[in-house]
């Protein structure tokens, strides 16, 4: 069991890293050169919350810095933790410029102790996903990359384009640089493997109707849900698809030519003339991904491209030795780490989430036989771990190294080219996108009258529909960019009907109460605690004019909060109205500031309207089943499988509702009896108010006093 331990500093260490007053920026969002950032003559000492000589353990352990809010800002691992903590707190002009910011950063620091230092790495890997620190490395995907998957924990399984989160089951190919590039590969492997591709609404719609859809009819799908298949059988193809995906071509393209040869030598021309064709789509599937090496390859290959500030990285996805998929990543160099550090923060990111699926009654695993990367960690300790780490991961061993000739090695020099040319064109994107912002953010402050750019603009929408499901939302941008993780939402509580102004003063006050209440605790008492309005706002934005402006100043006032930079944003001409001010702040069309402020207003308008909508669609959705006295949700959906619609279910006997099972006579009259004395209401669009016809065909509609519900926009 690991061994946990926390440094606490002595009290006055906290006198030395007050929390920032509102409106000052927060040391999380300071950087070396801003305004407001630590210089080496003006910089908490770290020495204030250093452990005692002797206290570190000299073990494996994983650590955490904390800033004074009880935020953490670090974690790290560590073969010998006396060692490496011991290096933070030297002279502070000898550490990386970064590594600087992060100590002055910081108020507290503590420690696991584990038993091996593939503990640390798991360990470190999930403290990192649970509390994103700022100053940890952080991974992003250069794209939203697309997998071809195959859901087989389906009982019908499915072949999709999913980008996304992975889900447990599904066996995933990929990823693919465009999502047409999915659906040619699967266009050309239906001919030969005729899996579903249907949704599930259609799906069930077929098997209700008992006709397939069009792809059934011109056999690109073996069509289960009428029946021309088994389950067992339609499994069978969706497994041959994916063992096909997975790089066993040659299998399948000697199986189909020997089935043609004997169907030529049957006189069955027909059939060979189809079977010629399904080779050929099996050939130009094959073909559109290049052979780099042997059929028995499965490897991924690793390349970094970096400079002193960032470091770009690529992977290429080796499968029966093709080149299955490709990923890039860009990183921030948070510190003086080597390639062999930031190789290993990447595949513990690449495979920390990677689980191995079912197929063929065996366990495949999505970490391959071999990863060939262009450097190890330094310590060969290190990269022992770290392949162990990966061989657990897989149920197998795993072949970490570095390629020193041969293919494998012009392969990884390929892909290390590519990481180049990938850094290259980020640097081009961030440089415009960076100015852009930095003079969106500078022209916000000037014509605000800020001393400071505003690093953190939070902005505050309301939405509901004629008074009901009043809603409202708040969106956070740091550095001009939206930080989805801060994003909140509120449903108004003390408000009855149509008031936005009441509503903006509401939210207002639930939201610096918190700030307030968050604030004053002692970090030490709840360090774990998650803080989530500890951060105030350099620039307070509310969607409206004048009226909301004042309520919200109302509010700050109330709670005595000072030094928020307060504005409202008017939707019909883009006016900046302040408190207190008879004319409002205009700024020019082709003003960056003016479109920073117009896409926090329309973030937050989206966000609100998406909260709006799901509390309405949940409060409305009614059906002419509900409240029948012992017919629930797994009943209801067996009514609805046997009979199709409520109109069939309407003309059903006592006698035939009872035979479905799992419902009784008592339960089948209850059905019929509410069903005669509750009329179908008709179905409508609600997306644009066309009436479809009887909602009974359905089953179940939106329907508000008997009345079909027309979706309106808030």
């Amino acid at each position: 069991r690991p061994e946990h331990h926390q440094h606490q500093p002595h009290p006055s260490a906290f006198t030395h890293r007050p929390v920032p007053p509102i409106g000052a920026a927060p040391a999380h969002l300071s950087r070396p050169g801003d305004a407001g950032a630590p210089t080496l003559e003006h910089v908490p000492d770290p020495a204030t919350y250093r452990p005692a000589p002797g206290s570190i353990p000299e073990t494996p352990g994983v650590y955490r810095f904390r800033d004074p809010s009880g935020r953490v800002v670090y974690v790290g691992k560590a073969k010998n933790l006396r060692a490496r903590l011991s290096s933070y707190f030297q002279d502070i002009a000898g550490l990386h410029p970064r590594t600087q910011l992060m100590v002055t950063t910081a108020a507290s620091v503590e420690w696991t102790v584990v038993s091996t230092e593939v503990e640390a790495l798991a360990l470190e890997y999930s403290w990192i996903k649970e509390y994103d620190p700022r100053f940890n490395v952080r991974y992003r995907d250069d794209k939203s990359y697309p997998w071809l998957a195959i859901t087989l924990d389906e009982e019908y399984p499915r072949v999709q384009v999913m980008r996304g989160a992975k889900r447990k089951g599904v066996r995933y190919f990929g990823p693919y640089a465009h999502a047409w590039a999915i659906r040619e590969t699967v266009d050309l492997l239906l001919r030969v493997f005729p899996v579903r591709t249907c949704s599930s609404g259609v799906f069930r719609r077929a098997r209700q109707v008992g006709r397939p859809c069009l792809l059934g009819y011109i056999d690109r799908c073996s069509a289960p849900c009428v029946g021309r298949v088994s389950a067992a059988e339609h499994r069978v193809i969706a497994e041959d698809f994916a063992a096909f995906m997975s790089g066993s071509t040659t299998t399948f393209v000697r199986r189909l030519e020997r089935q043609m040869r004997e169907a030529a030598a049957a006189q069955e021309f027909e059939r060979a003339a189809r079977l010629r064709d399904n080779v050929t789509a099996l050939q130009r599937a094959t073909e559109r991904n290049a052979v780099v090496l042997g059929d028995a390859t499965d490897a991924d290959v690793v390349g970094v491209a970096e400079d002193p500030l960032e470091a770009a990285l690529q992977v290429f996805h080796v499968r029966g030795g093709r080149i299955r998929g490709q990923r890039g990543f860009v990183v921030e160099r948070i510190d003086d780490a080597g390639i062999g550090e930031l190789i290993e923060a990447l595949l513990v990111a690449l495979y920390g989430e990677e689980e191995a699926v079912p197929v063929d009654g065996q366990r495949v695993a999505a970490v391959p036989r071999e990863v060939l990367v262009p450097a190890l960690p330094v310590d060969p300790d290190q990269a022992r771990a770290l392949q162990e780490w990966l061989s657990a991961r897989r149920g197998a061993q795993v072949d970490l190294r570095v390629p020193q000739r041969g293919e494998k090695r012009d392969l990884l020099e390929t892909v290390t080219r590519n990481a180049g040319q990938s850094l290259v064109l980020h640097k081009t994107r961030r440089g415009a996108d960076l100015s852009a912002r930095a003079q969106a953010l500078q022209e916000l402050a000037d014509a605000l009258g800020m001393e400071q750019a505003p690093l953190r603009i939070e902005c505050y929408d309301v939405s509901h529909l004629q008074g009901t499901e009043v809603v409202a939302s708040m969106v956070v941008f740091e550095d001009g960019l939206a930080r989805k993780s801060e994003y909140r939402r509120f449903a108004i509580k003390t408000v009855e009907g149509q008031d936005d102004v009441a509503s903006i003063h509401e939210v207002i006050t639930r939201r610096f109460r918190r700030y307030q209440e968050e604030t004053a605790i002692d970090p030490t008492q709840r360090p774990d605690a998650p803080r989530r309005f500890a951060y105030p706002p350099q620039l307070l934005v509310v969607d409206g004019g004048p009226p909301q402006v004042a309520a919200a100043a109302a509010a700050l006032g109330e709670l005595g909060v000072p030094d928020v930079t307060l504005v409202g944003l008017a939707k019909r001409l883009e006016e900046v109205w302040r408190p207190d001010e008879e004319h409002p702040v205009v700024l020019p069309r082709s003003s960056q500031g003016l479109y920073l402020l117009q896409r926090v207003r329309d973030e937050a308008h989206r966000f609100a309207i998406t909260y709006h909508r799901q509390r309405r669609s949940t409060r409305m959705t009614t059906s002419a089943l509900d409240g029948v006295p012992g017919l629930g949700p797994v009943r209801r959906a067996a009514l609805l499988e046997r009979f199709g619609s409520l109109r069939a279910l309407r003309r059903a006997s006592v006698e035939q509702v009872a035979q479905v099972d799992g419902i009784g006579p008592a339960t089948a009259a209850a059905v019929v009896a509410a069903l005669a004395t509750r009329p179908g209401a008709p179905a409508v669009n609600t997306a644009t108010g066309e009436i479809l016809g009887d909602a009974e065909t359905v089953g179940t509609h939106p329907v508000i006093d008997g009345r079909p519900a027309i979706d309106e926009e808030p």
